[in-house]
C-alpha cells in the first residue's frame, strides 16, 4: 500500500483531520482511507447542489450563482416593485425621447415598449450575458486550481483535482453573484453600464434607483428621468443599428478575459476557507465578500492591455456618441441638461461600487477615459460635415475613429478614416465576431 506525505501546515491537512483523517506514524495519509472520504464528500456537496441544477463543465452552477446575487441582493434594503404610475412615467417619457431623438439621428426607434425594472428584474434579464462573459474566466480558472496541489506528479494530487475545481468554482460564484448584486443597486437602465446586457436590445429604466440617483439634486425627477430615457434610448437604437458593435464589444471582454491569471496565494485561502467548511454551499457568500475580487493576479498582458485599449476607446466612442447626440437635442429643450451631463461623466469616471464591482468580475477598469475627448470629435463631424456623416461613421468598424484621432478631432472630421490594414487581433476578433448573431427586435 502507497501513503502520500503531507506538510503538516498544509490547508489540505487540516481539511482531513475534521473527518479524523489523521497521518500514521511516519507522518503519511492512506490513500484508500483518503479517497473514501473525498468522495464521500463530494456525493455530499453535489447532493446539496443538486436543487440548482447542473454545473457547466467548467464546474460552476449558474443557477447557484444567480441564487447568490438575489440572496445578497435581498439582503440590502427593500427592493419595491415598480407600481403602473412608474410604467406610465417611462412610457411618456420615451415617447419624447424618440420623438427628440427622430430629429437627430437616422437610427430608428426599438419596436419593444419600454421596460420598467426593479433591480431583480435587472439582474434576471441581464444574467444571461454576465454569464457569457464571465465563463471564460470559470474556464481559466478550473484550468489553474489542479497545479495548486503540493506535487502535481503524484496521484493522489491528482485525485484533488475535482474538489479543488468545485471548490474554486463555488468560491468564484460566490464573487460573480455579489458583484452582479452591487451593480443592480446602482443601475440606472438596461445599458447604463456602458455594455449591451440584453439580446435584444431593449430600453429599460430602473425608477427606484434612479429616485436615489435624484436624492440631493434640486432637479425634478421627471427631468431626470427624461434625461437619462434620452441616453438609454439613443444607446440601445445605437446597439440595434449597428450589428457589429454589441458582438465586438462583448468580445473584447472575453478575449481579455482569457488572459486572467489568478493569485496563487488568494486562491490557497479561499480554498482553505472552503475546504475547513466542509464544502458548505451556504458559507460561500462569506467567503466571497472576504474575498472581494482578490483572485486575480495584478498581471496584465502585453495582449490584455491593447485589448483594453481597444475597449476603451470604444466605450469612449459610445458613450461620446450618446453625450454628443443628447447634447444636441436637449440644449434648447432641458436647462438643466449640462448639470446632468456632468453628473454622469463623474459618476463614469468614479469609484463607485458599481466600477469597483466590474473590477471584482474582470479585473479590468471599464471607466472609458476619453469620453469628452469622443464627444469633441463626434461634434466636429456633425459640424464640418452632417449629423449624418457622424453617425455613418458607425457603418463598419474600419470606420469609427481611433485614439489617434481623439487625439485630432478635427483633421478626422475634415478627411475621414484611413482603412487600416489587419492585423493578427482583428483576425482573431473577426473569427469570434463571426460565430455571433446581430442582435435585432
Amino acid at each position: 500500500m502507497s501513503f502520500l506525505p503531507f506538510e503538516d501546515d498544509d490547508a489540505m491537512m487540516r481539511f482531513l483531520a475534521m473527518f479524523g483523517i489523521t497521518p500514521g506514524p511516519d507522518g503519511s495519509i492512506d490513500p484508500n482511507q483518503l479517497m473514501s472520504h473525498l468522495q464521500q464528500l463530494m456525493s455530499n456537496y453535489n447532493t446539496q447542489m443538486a436543487g440548482y441544477g447542473p454545473s457547466d463543465p467548467a464546474g460552476i452552477n449558474w443557477n447557484f450563482t444567480l441564487d447568490i446575487a438575489k440572496r445578497t441582493l435581498e439582503s440590502t434594503q427593500y427592493d419595491a416593485k415598480p407600481t403602473p404610475e412608474d410604467s406610465k412615467a417611462v412610457l411618456d417619457a420615451t415617447t419624447l425621447a424618440n420623438m427628440w431623438l427622430d430629429e437627430e439621428i437616422a437610427f430608428d426607434a426599438l419596436l419593444r415598449l419600454p421596460q420598467v425594472w426593479s433591480r431583480l428584474d435587472w439582474l434576471e434579464q441581464t444574467f444571461p450575458v454576465w454569464q457569457r462573459l464571465t465563463s471564460a474566466i470559470v474556464t481559466s480558472l478550473s484550468t489553474a486550481l489542479p497545479t495548486l496541489a503540493s506535487d502535481p506528479d503524484d496521484p493522489m494530487a491528482g485525485a484533488m483535482a475535482p474538489m479543488l475545481r468545485m471548490a474554486g468554482a463555488g468560491v468564484f460564484a460566490s464573487q460573480i453573484g455579489r458583484a452582479l448584486a452591487r451593480i443592480a443597486q446602482e443601475a440606472l437602465s438596461s445599458s447604463d453600464v456602458g455594455l449591451p446586457l440584453t439580446e435584444p436590445p431593449v430600453v429599460a429604466l430602473l425608477p427606484r434607483n434612479v429616485e436615489m440617483f435624484c436624492v440631493g439634486l434640486e432637479i425634478e425627477y421627471s427631468d431626470v428621468l427624461l434625461y437619462l430615457t434620452l441616453r438609454e434610448c439613443a444607446r440601445q437604437r445605437l446597439f440595434r443599428a449597428v450589428g457589429w458593435l454589441a458582438p465586438q464589444l462583448l468580445a473584447y471582454v472575453e478575449h481579455y478575459a482569457r488572459g486572467i491569471t489568478f493569485d496563487a496565494e488568494a486562491l490557497h485561502r479561499a480554498l482553505d476557507d472552503q475546504l475547513e467548511g466542509a464544502m458548505d454551499p451556504n458559507k460561500l457568500q462569506q467567503i466571497g465578500q472576504s474575498l472581494a475580487g482578490s483572485l486575480f493576479s495584478p498581471t496584465v498582458t502585453d495582449e490584455q492591455r491593447e485589448i483594453l485599449d481597444r475597449l476603451e476607446v470604444l466605450l469612449a466612442l459610445i458613450e461620446g456618441w450618446v453625450d454628443a447626440v443628447v447634447g444636441q437635442v436637449t440644449k434648447e429643450r432641458m436647462p438643466q441638461a449640462g448639470v446632468l451631463n456632468e453628473l454622469i461623466s463623474r459618476r463614469r469616471a468614479s469609484a463607485t461600487p458599481m466600477n469597483e464591482a466590474l473590477h471584482e468580475l474582470f479585473n479590468l477598469e471599464l471607466r472609458p477615459r476619453r469620453v469628452r475627448d469622443a464627444r469633441s470629435l463626434w461634434g466636429a463631424i456633425r459640424e464640418f460635415r452632417s449629423a449624418a456623416a457622424r453617425d455613418d461613421c458607425w457603418s463598419h468598424p474600419d470606420f469609427i475613429p481611433t485614439a489617434a484621432d481623439l487625439d485630432d478631432p478635427i483633421g478626422y472630421a475634415k478627411h475621414g478614416p484611413a482603412t487600416p490594414a489587419q492585423d493578427d487581433m482583428d483576425a482573431a476578433l473577426d473569427k469570434l465576431l463571426s460565430q455571433s448573431d446581430p442582435q435585432s427586435d
